[in-house]
């Protein structure tokens, strides 16, 4: 996941000026896409900027992505590629898009990125020379400028039936299961270029991740009599707070393993003792993450022994096959070494 924030008009093109005067609350359509750009004969990066406004302004949060795939595979028929919508789930709807030219889906070259984003939902705005909106960089500005980089390899003739594919997968940002039903394909690519923000950088490695729900039990009672209770609060807050402090492993090339707790709920009322608590954690991992996993089960049953820990999917630190001649090296998130 990245923060919310804006997507600089020079990450679309460097001799932008202008974008279409269209009110933030009004969606383009494919069609009107198509007829400004045929009445005005505009120049690509208008087209860019039209396409990129319409994804954005379409919610598209990690299970509730049907929408934007349904416009997606639309736009994309509009401009002559073959389409192939891979459903995901049915309840909700939600689909893989897969696109390509001719009758050919297995291609040389798959580009690809994801349509969903994290919560909450923010609206298009334009803020000078940037653009904001949820999904704006991560990671609409790379399907949009994957989209257009595409069409206009196709226009000049420099790329044909069997070159390239495009893939927009859903669910990236939680549980990733719409880039694991892939593997259920029978396709497979000379090179596979991944859209994600790196400041036009070459991606070169990414941290790992593992995630953790922790959750206590105590007993309910009235907060006039704690004696008669236990409150769950009280044993998850001071051990959050010891798995803040651990001394994580670090890397050269990864910088720090960072934890975040995003979301802790507990009890039911301010006089009520709480019976009940839980909370979310997220941790970036630089190093190890069997390490990692083990060191934060010892900070928080060193606090109490009555907690619930378990760990979701997760991988260790992620290097990227990125030699190409010229390119300069990112690698996500490094954050600071301490």
């Amino acid at each position: 996941m990245k923060p919310t924030g804006f997507l600089s008009a020079a990450l679309l093109a460097s001799s932008i000026v202008s974008s279409f005067s269209i009110g933030p609350q009004h969606r383009l359509s494919t069609s009107e896409i198509l007829s400004h750009n045929a009445a005005t004969k505009s120049e690509p990066t208008e087209s860019l900027l039209a396409l990129h406004k319409s994804l954005v302004e379409i919610p598209s949060i990690s299970r509730d992505e049907h929408k934007v795939g349904q416009w997606l595979a639309q736009y994309l028929k509009d401009q002559g590629f073959t389409v192939e919508s891979h459903p995901i789930s049915t309840h909700p709807p939600r689909e893989n898009i897969f696109a390509y030219l001719g009758a050919q889906n297995k291609t040389r070259t798959l580009i690809s990125s994801h349509i969903d984003t994290v919560p909450p939902f923010w609206p298009y705005e334009r803020r000078g020379n940037e653009i904001w909106g949820r999904g704006s960089v991560d990671a609409k500005g790379a399907v949009a400028t994957q989209i257009k980089a595409v069409e206009a390899l196709v226009a000049s003739g420099d790329i044909m039936e069997g070159d390239v594919g495009m893939l927009f997968v859903v669910g990236e940002e939680i549980t990733g299961d719409g880039m694991l039903a892939i593997n259920d394909w029978d396709l497979t690519w000379e090179t596979v270029i991944f859209g994600e923000p790196t400041e036009l950088k070459l991606g070169s490695g990414h941290k790992g991740i593992t995630s953790l729900k922790i959750h206590a039990h105590g007993k309910a009672g009235h907060s006039g009599y704690p004696e008669l209770g236990r409150s769950a609060n009280e044993m998850l807050i001071p051990a959050l707070a010891k798995l803040m402090a651990v001394e994580w492993p670090s890397s050269e090339k990864y910088g720090n393993t960072t934890c975040n707790v995003g979301r802790v709920e507990g009890g039911v009322a301010q006089n009520v003792i709480p019976e009940d608590a839980m909370a979310l954690v997220a941790i970036r991992i630089a190093a190890d993450k069997d390490k990692v996993e083990k060191l934060a089960r010892e900070a928080l049953l060193s606090v109490t022994q009555d907690l619930e820990i378990e760990f979701g999917a997760g991988y260790d630190p992620v290097a990227i096959d990125h030699d190409v001649e010229g390119e300069q090296p990112f690698v996500c998130g490094i954050g600071k070494l301490n």
